[in-house]
């Protein structure tokens, strides 16, 4: 495997993300390959964990205005960036990339870093990820909030996101920052797009962003079985898990639905619209961020 590596100062410049890097090495289950990840650890190291998990295209700048405040409330916030985003160590090709893949190389990851007591917040391919996560390890996880996303297994994609995964595939441009600009109701600065487009120094890069939209299991998807199985055990799932998902994205909007009733442990929950677009932590931070706290709260009782 090809691994291409973002130089530092390609992230030099970023004036609202001052948050220092961390960097684990975790080894490819298939063939070895070692991959430097990168992650954001702020607040104290014996805290409860708030784990922060992007999707496709971003990387954990998305959370760059919930960091801090979820830090003040005296929690450990962990952002990584996945395997082929952001700061992370990107393989070139897209045959290097799968979803089983990405989940065992963020399981490594958090079994790396050993980390327990996990309020885990995710978006978009945060939660594709995440929630397999919470299925095939669910002791470490206290709670989930989920945003923009789901666990799909099979389905008819919608109409907006079948669009999206051709553009992904057969576009000559993949232009990263300012995608995730169209994906926002707020109008993003050209400092804030060029942070997205930070880790891609050429198309070579993107390879990771690229395929990503290819594996989610929609229809006669490879994972589908895999969804299946992590569905079992979210079926049985009781510790808190809360949905917010945004009044105007295209693709998840009315997602909570999936969820809700289905999951035992979205019973009682504060289940709320966000306002705002796909990338809700750049529309509506604070409204993410009041989610969040809800759960990890109920989990420190």
């Amino acid at each position: 495997m090809r691994v291409l590596r973002t130089p530092d100062s390609r992230f030099a410049a970023l004036a609202d993300f001052p948050f220092a890097p961390h960097y684990a090495e975790i080894a490819d289950p298939s063939d070895g390959t070692r991959l430097r990840l990168h992650y954001v650890d702020e607040g104290p190291r014996d805290a409860p964990v708030v784990l922060m998990l992007h999707g496709e295209p971003s990387w954990s700048y998305l959370y760059r205005h919930m960091i801090g405040p979820v830090v003040a409330e005296g929690l450990r916030v962990i952002a990584p960036d996945l395997i082929g985003f952001g700061k992370s160590d990107k393989p070139a090709l897209k045959s290097d990339y799968s979803y089983a893949r990405h989940v065992a190389w963020m399981r490594r990851w958090i079994e790396k870093l050993d980390l327990t007591n996990i309020t885990l917040a995710c978006q978009d391919w945060g939660s594709l990820i995440g929630l397999r996560l919470v299925a095939e390890m669910p002791e470490r996880f206290n709670g989930v909030v989920l945003s923009n996303g789901g666990l799909p297994a099979g389905q008819k994609p919608p109409r907006a996101f079948a669009i999206w995964r051709a553009f992904s595939k057969w576009s000559p441009v993949f232009p990263i920052g300012k995608i995730i600009a169209k994906g926002t109701t707020r109008t993003l600065s050209e400092a804030e797009i060029a942070a997205y487009d930070a880790p891609f120094p050429d198309d070579g890069y993107k390879a990771g962003a690229r395929i990503f939209p290819s594996f989610v299991p929609f229809g006669s998807n490879v994972a589908v079985p895999d969804q299946i199985k992590a569905w079992s055990i979210l079926e049985r799932w009781e510790k808190p898990f809360l949905c917010c998902f945004s009044d105007r994205d295209p693709i998840t909007r009315g997602g909570e639905a999936l969820f809700i009733g289905r999951v035992p442990g979205t019973a009682g929950q504060n289940h709320r619209p966000l306002s705002g677009g796909h990338f809700i932590q750049e529309d509506d931070p604070k409204g993410f961020i009041g989610c969040i706290l809800e759960v990890a709260r109920q989990s420190e009782i």
